[in-house]
């Protein structure tokens, strides 16, 4: 197996990406260059992991150096590639097309939701048309402000613009109008029947003695409904559809029921409320939704019995697009589970560093364009997308690489001395492709802090180098100063070493982890012109946002690598 060939195309796709090697495109490349090698595939795949973690582990300058020395010349970058429009949509006519956005206000966004009501923005103006913004909140038990505000403040942040806001509890009259349209055609009756009673009748597509009652009746029932005069559960408005259809969904669904929860805009106005099939029904045709784009979750089945519902009530019918729902590998996106894991004390919070709302991923540093990006990538795929947050920070990074400072921060902070090392005024880019960002400057003497790794890992009679200062050997228990030149580090160099001077002018730095461990160290002085809420890079270590700058510490969020 021929090592040398390996590690070329690894160092080639470091460079070309930020210092980070991808396992499948270095395999691609040793494949195209030695086909022959595709019948020791197994033998081959350990052998490029192996070969690639090493290549990533390394600083981008000793990348180069090495690739310097295997005497190649590294594959120039491909310039990035402009993404394609989202497809066209049927019936989609410019100008007349309108969609919408529609939150249950019960919990956090979460990276799906953003996803999905991009995708319904997006379209809005690729069509040149409109994007409503739906409060679905007639579930008085879920519904509350604090989920309302939350949302609308997700949204301005992801720069999402509707034409229009409606809450539906706003319409419950209307609403209530149009069930009356339904029992006095004869299509919707009151049922008493107790709930396992209903479920075994509906399971052997049997109808209930209800369904049989008199208009007049109906009417009473649906009045006394509207009155508060029933307790919760007591009664129910069902749809007079097909107790025989293959699909359960039509067999006499449930269109109101009572609750008499105190409604968090309302309060006890109403006991009587509409289940989403109804309530989003009347909706969408009071908004002139044409195109309704939404998961796959929803079911072919509810489709069918939302278009009965428009046919018995007149309404027009949209066009209706399903895509597969959005899975985020291994993360916690259930409203339940994180409220629980928050009364556990397992998690900090809805913006908890290891969830993946929408809170949580803007305080790590993960910015609204990823979330375009990621949504025009996935599009309507009708199958279920896997999104593993490496995706999303691979997204992200080549974002945050153009717009964000690079500054020097050293975990677990190691002492040493450098004997003989000349006093430097050292002028060092903010951005190493942006000169016009500015310079910071680092006065040294011959004390300096590195980090515990690099320290343990110094080895006698090796040539190392502090980045862009001087060269330095280890002998024996001291470090002595070698060199100012870096071709004399490329030419015999063992390691670049990240660094910063013993000065009191360093301050303390904080970092909290997705694990939620703090990883504690010095950082430059220049970190006190951050401000809140930037995004910057810590050199070999990561993007942060700076969460907090408190009086004796800057207290940072790990974004990603």
């Amino acid at each position: 197996m021929d090592k040398k060939l390996i590690l070329k195309y690894a160092l080639n796709n470091a460079l070309m990406f930020n210092g980070k090697a991808n396992i499948g495109s270095v395999i691609g490349k040793v494949l195209q260059e030695k086909p022959e090698l595709k019948s020791k595939i197994k033998e081959l795949q350990p052998l490029v992991k192996e070969t690639v973690d090493e290549v990533n582990a390394l600083p981008l300058e000793d990348q180069k150096v090495k690739l310097d020395k295997l005497d190649v010349k590294p594959i120039p970058k491909k310039k990035q590639e402009k993404k394609g429009e989202l497809p066209d949509l049927k019936n989609a006519i410019k100008g007349k097309f309108i969609t919408r956005i529609p939150p249950e206000p019960s919990k956090y966004l979460h990276i799906g939701h953003a996803l999905s009501f991009l995708i319904n923005y997006l379209y809005s103006k690729k069509y040149e048309g409109k994007c409503v913004l739906r409060f679905e909140d007639t579930n008085p038990e879920k519904s509350s402000k604090e989920y309302l505000d939350s949302i609308k403040e997700d949204l301005e942040w992801l720069d999402i613009k509707p034409s229009k806001e409606v809450i539906v509890s706003n319409d419950m009259e209307k609403i209530y109008n149009y069930a009356e349209t339904l029992i006095k055609k004869g299509n919707a009756y009151v049922c008493g029947c107790p709930r396992e009673q209903m479920s075994t009748l509906r399971n052997k597509g049997q109808e209930c003695g209800c369904r049989s009652f008199p208009l007049d009746r109906n009417i009473k029932e649906w009045q006394k409904m509207k009155d508060g005069t029933y307790k919760d559960g007591e009664v129910i408005l069902r749809l007079k559809a097909d107790m025989e259809s293959n699909n359960y969904a039509m067999r006499d669904p449930v269109l109101f029921r009572i609750c008499n929860t105190k409604h968090y805009l309302h309060g006890k106005k109403y006991s009587a409320w509409p289940m989403y099939d109804l309530a989003g029904t009347i909706e969408d045709e009071l908004c002139n939704i044409t195109h309704i784009l939404r998961s796959g979750e929803f079911g072919e089945m509810r489709v069918e019995l939302q278009n009965y519902l428009k046919q018995l009530l007149g309404f027009k019918i949209q066009t209706i697009i399903q895509y597969g729902r959005f899975n985020v590998i291994g993360a916690t996106t259930q409203g339940r589970e994180i409220r629980e894991l928050i009364e556990q004390k397992k998690v900090i919070g809805w913006d908890d560093p290891s969830l993946v709302t929408l809170k949580a991923l803007r305080r790590r540093g993960i910015v609204k364009e990823s979330f375009y990006q990621l949504a025009k990538e996935i599009g309507l795929s009708k199958t279920q997308t896997n999104i593993d947050f490496q995706l999303i920070a691979s997204i992200n990074r080549k974002i945050l690489d153009s717009k964000c400072n690079r500054y020097f921060f050293i975990n677990q902070p190691i002492k040493i001395k450098v004997e003989k090392a000349p006093a430097q005024k050292l002028e060092l880019k903010l951005h190493p492709d942006f000169p016009e960002k500015g310079k910071r400057t680092f006065e040294t003497k011959d004390e300096f802090y590195i980090t515990k790794e690099d320290h343990k890992a110094l080895t006698n009679n090796k040539l190392y180098r502090l980045m862009d200062s001087l060269n330095f050997i280890k002998k024996t228990n001291k470090l002595i100063f070698d060199s100012l030149e870096h071709e004399k580090y490329k030419e015999k160099g063992e390691k670049i070493i990240h660094w910063l001077p013993v000065h009191k002018d360093l301050v303390d730095v904080e970092v909290l982890m997705p694990d939620k461990k703090v990883i504690k160290g010095k950082g430059e002085q220049s970190l006190t012109k951050l401000k809140e809420g930037d995004i910057i890079q810590f050199t070999r270590f990561g993007f942060c946002r700076l969460d907090k700058k408190e009086k004796d510490k800057f207290v940072f969020w790990y974004t990603h690598d």
